[in-house]
């Protein structure tokens, strides 16, 4: 069925994050036994705590709008997915991988950041005012995950990928 209205968009947006979330509650502990960097195994432990309370919230957001969700697989979040997986085949655990973690959960981060911010602002126009804190708490949570990568990033501990 195609999109024809401003409603419609809402209900698939928020369908695709449903997808994207469930996807990342498998993902991230992958991700974690993956990590070296024991505070980065903690971040993704620490956000796969955050993203199953973003579930719930979507949850909550259909009983409070009456809205049913299509079921639809995210896409981009797939291949984000697939290409942490690539990832984690393909580099030997260690700093250079942890770097390249990062830079994987920042990319989920950046595209999870923009599809909570399209939910506000749908939200928003179409008068779903008990939807939006809740939207907004989940928007605050990947952008507060992204600075703490962005952070780990520039770790010491991090500066051993630089020697490799």
């Amino acid at each position: 069925m195609a999109v024809k209205t401003i409603k419609e968009l809402f209900i698939h947006e928020l369908s695709d994050t449903y997808s994207a979330e469930k996807q990342m509650t498998r993902s991230l502990p992958k991700m974690a036994r993956a990590a070296s960097d024991e505070q980065l195994a903690q971040a993704f432990r620490d956000h796969l705590e955050e993203t199953r309370a973003q579930v719930e919230r979507i949850d909550r957001i259909v009983e409070l709008t009456g809205l049913k969700l299509k079921r639809i697989k995210c896409a981009a979040m797939e291949g984000l997915v697939e290409e942490g997986n690539d990832l984690i085949d393909e580099i030997d655990k260690g700093p250079v991988l942890d770097v390249a973690l990062i830079g994987a959960a920042q990319k989920v981060e950046h595209y999870e950041i923009a599809g909570y911010t399209t939910l506000v602002l749908l939200a928003t126009k179409l008068g779903f005012k008990d939807a939006l804190p809740l939207l907004e708490a989940s928007l605050g949570e990947e952008k507060a995950t992204d600075e703490k990568l962005g952070t780990l990033g520039q770790a010491a501990s991090i500066e051993e990928a630089v020697e490799s």
